[in-house]
């Protein structure tokens, strides 16, 4: 079993875009929630051998997409016997704009890790703001919460913004280290 556990939804491949880059970095197993919004065979209990558990959703009208949600009410049974408690959290979200209310679907994703009992870890990132920035620095859009990537919604994933990618494998590396520190 994984040390990671990245669970998240992805309705038009970007969040699983994301999803892969924070893995390539962290070592993380991804656990892709289906269209129908249940994670696969067997992954309720990957999840409770995790020491870390990372939520990816897109940003949907200003919050997780239903079948994140549909997860996230199913967590209930865990949540009930406390065996995420203690585990250590995190959270990445797309949406097509920069803002897209992008904080309120981290939000949601820290309110669940907090009502599991679970350790929540932010980006530990540098804004980029000043003149000369550009898309392509690392957390351009700023997030101190959890990773935001913005894909604009007529591109594809082949399109996405090359410095959201890099951030989103910085991501993955602060997820890795931090299991690895707290492990010692």
């Amino acid at each position: 079993m994984s040390a990671i556990v990245i669970v998240y939804h992805s309705g038009y491949g970007h969040t699983a875009k994301v999803a892969q880059a924070v893995a390539d970095t962290s070592g993380g197993t991804l656990l892709p929630i289906d269209a129908e919004g249940n994670p696969p065979e067997g992954g309720w209990d990957t999840l409770a051998a995790a020491k870390m558990i990372v939520f990816g959703s897109p940003t949907y009208m200003g919050s997780v997409s239903w079948q994140f949600k549909k997860f996230a009410d199913a967590s209930s049974k865990p949540w009930y016997s406390q065996v995420w408690k203690d585990k250590l959290a995190a959270g990445f979200t797309n949406s097509a704009t920069l803002n897209g209310d992008k904080h309120s679907t981290l939000h949601y994703m820290m309110t669940l890790a907090m009502q599991h009992g679970m350790l929540w870890v932010g980006t530990g990132m540098m804004p980029v703001n000043h003149k000369a920035a550009t898309r392509d620095d690392i957390n351009n859009v700023g997030s101190s919460s959890g990773l935001m990537t913005v894909t604009p919604s007529d591109a594809s994933t082949d399109e996405m913004v090359p410095g959201d990618i890099a951030t989103a494998k910085k991501f993955g590396e602060r997820l890795k280290s931090t299991v690895t520190l707290l492990a010692a």
